[in-house]
């Protein structure tokens, strides 16, 4: 067993399929990926406790990713799964990140690399007013609606996922939510390459 193991914790597929995509871009390669997509949120909300406690690696580190959704705060939600890890005895080796509002936020601010993922024209097509609204996409009510209408259906969860993460832009500072996935993971990876061999 790799010492060195990153555990992700995901409220869905799609979010793996991000990840699987999204960390070969700047991951360190001794690091081991481990994966563990729930049924939904109310599943990651009731499993998450006893994944944590029980996992086997002690030296492994583990992000936990879940969308805001329509939960009013998502500071709230946070503490609310931070709480989890604390009881799990792992909050000194995880952290817990919200998607504001949905996974899809963080395509909706990299509208190019949508555009390059899935062979589509959206930039150009839209009008000065309709492009305002993606400079703060963590803001949007329902992204994945937004991201379906733009694409004109050709988004699709898993696959676009997939796709999209390959083209994103990991500089790219419109999606705070993104962004803070980002540190985490870079932070969890410090920690990880710190560790004696």
């Amino acid at each position: 067993m790799n010492k060195r193991e990153l555990v992700f914790l995901l409220e869905e597929q799609s979010a793996a399929a991000l990840l699987e995509a999204l960390l070969p871009r700047f991951l360190d390669a001794s690091i081991t990926c481990t994966f563990i997509p729930f049924e939904g949120k109310q599943d990651l909300d009731k499993r998450l406790e006893k994944r944590l406690r029980y996992y086997l690696n002690p030296e492994a580190r583990f992000l936990v990713l879940r969308d805001q959704d329509s939960f009013p705060d998502c500071r709230d939600l946070k503490a609310r799964l931070w709480d989890k890890c604390v009881t799990a005895g792992r909050a000194a080796t995880t952290r817990v990140r919200i998607a504001c509002t949905e996974l899809e936020t963080f395509y909706l601010a990299d509208l190019p690399a949508v555009e390059r993922a899935l062979a589509c024209r959206i930039v150009a097509t839209l009008p000065p007013k309709a492009r305002s609204k993606f400079q703060a996409p963590d803001q949007l009510g329902s992204p994945s609606r937004e991201l379906h209408a733009l694409t004109k259906g050709l988004y699709q969860k898993v696959d676009g996922s997939r796709r999209i993460a390959t083209e994103l832009d990991l500089a790219n500072t419109r999606s705070p939510s993104f962004s803070n996935l980002l540190r985490g993971i870079q932070q969890l990876e410090a920690e990880l390459l710190a560790l004696p061999t």
